[in-house]
């Protein structure tokens, strides 16, 4: 018999165990693709100002909360209690609906840049930017889903 180390799912993890058990496994990957699309974005002229300042406003505090929030987990902070659960499920709600807007707003633009032939390495690294958004939308709404799940059944 295999011995396991996946958590209950009435209780939260901390310190590894954030690494091995669902939704928590979905850090790493939020925070890489997130950081891929501040980066991506970043390295680009940010026009027109405004979209664009709400996809790196996304990017940039989905990015922090998500470190800050994957170092209280792993720290034991959240003391197993449930409002951290509920808080769990409502932050990656909020980060899944802000990266869909910020996805959505960034493919808006890209398109607009298409018809440009000498912006095509700028176009390209948007198209990628638009990529991770929406894989990172991705990430939070399965994290947001297993944690809503996680919450029940506290």
């Amino acid at each position: 018999m295999a011995a396991t180390t996946a958590q209950p799912m009435g209780s939260l993890p901390s310190g590894l165990g954030i690494c091995t058990t669902a939704p928590d496994i979905f850090y790493l990957p939020e925070l890489v693709f997130g950081g891929l699309v501040w980066i991506l974005v970043a390295s680009t002229h940010v026009d027109p100002a405004n979209p664009l300042g709400w996809v790196m406003f996304v990017s940039v505090f989905c990015f922090v909360m998500t470190f800050l929030w994957m170092a209280i987990f792993s720290a034991g902070g959240h003391k197993n209690s449930s409002g951290w659960a509920a808080a769990d499920v409502a932050y990656h709600a909020l980060a899944a609906f802000f990266y869909l807007s910020a996805g959505v707003a960034l493919a808006y633009i890209t398109l607009g840049k298409r018809d440009i032939l000498d912006q095509s390495r700028i176009y390209k690294i948007d198209i990628a930017a638009v990529v991770f958004a929406f894989v990172a939308t991705l990430f939070y709404f399965i994290h947001v889903i297993l944690a809503a799940i996680r919450w029940k059944s506290f």
